[in-house]
């Protein structure tokens, strides 16, 4: 039993974490069905009325991600070092509201922050992004996610909670606009949320919306520094063509791609 449960971890291990051809065709597949859960958490609020396809549907991605965890830890060498990274218990959140519905009902615009965590996954950049590892390119993406998971995890809160309720949200799609205007700070007033907690959530969205807006804007136009951390003080970004660390004056041999 023993040798047949090496033999289990050692081929997710080289599934998830190798470089052959089969590694890489898995690890694309997994992404793929990724993306696909996601489209389909996003699109949940406009699916949940038709009944049990949907909850049949829920309880299948219950199941794959329930498989797709379990196969993780299985594959990591250290499992109690990788429960600590904080996207696992993200990916254990959801899950948990796939799990129990009727706990996860009020929570179920959570479930969108799997667009995040996969982003921001080693699992990702290992597989589709490996040449564009710690470049301008990882940045733009992580800052980009980041800014698409919070509007469309406000617009699911927004929906879920207002909907009907005389705030001028009779649909997803008011809820999505409420979202946009509120973070670019448009505010049209057309939609508004009511009472003193409106108002809050409204000023949360205009603060964190534009606060990642910024950033991926600056993400955009910003010089580009490479990831190489200075032996001495420890800067880890530098310009390309850096010679010496702007923090201690180390003589810096970053490598080119040429």
């Amino acid at each position: 039993m023993a040798l047949r449960d090496y033999r289990i971890r050692a081929r997710l291990r080289a599934l998830y974490h190798g470089h052959s051809p089969t590694a890489v065709r898995f690890r694309l597949a997994v992404i793929v069905i990724d993306f696909a859960i996601i489209g389909f958490f996003i699109a949940a609020p406009l699916l949940r009325d038709h009944g049990w396809a949907f909850y049949a549907l829920d309880g299948v991605i219950a199941a794959l991600l329930s498989a797709d965890l379990v196969a993780r830890a299985l594959a990591q060498s250290d499992i109690r070092r990788w429960l600590k990274r904080p996207l696992v218990w993200v990916d254990i959140f959801i899950l948990a509201t796939l799990l129990f519905p009727n706990w996860g009902y009020n929570f179920g615009f959570l479930r969108v922050l799997r667009l995040w965590t996969l982003l921001n996954s080693e699992f990702f950049w290992n597989t589709v992004g490996r040449r564009f590892d710690d470049t301008r390119i990882e940045d733009i993406v992580k800052s980009g996610s980041a800014l698409l998971t919070f509007i469309f995890v406000v617009t699911g809160f927004v929906y879920a909670a207002y909907v009907g309720r005389g705030a001028g949200i009779a649909g997803y799609v008011d809820a999505l606009y409420f979202t946009i205007t509120s973070m670019t700070t448009t505010g049209y007033g057309d939609i508004t949320l009511p009472g003193t907690m409106g108002k809050l959530i409204s000023i949360v969205v205009m603060l964190l919306g534009v606060s990642l807006f910024i950033r991926l804007i600056q993400s955009l136009v910003r010089p580009h520094k490479v990831f190489h951390p200075c032996p001495i003080c420890g800067l880890q970004r530098h310009e390309p063509d850096a010679v010496h660390c702007k923090a201690c004056g180390q003589t810096l041999n970053i490598p080119n791609d040429e």
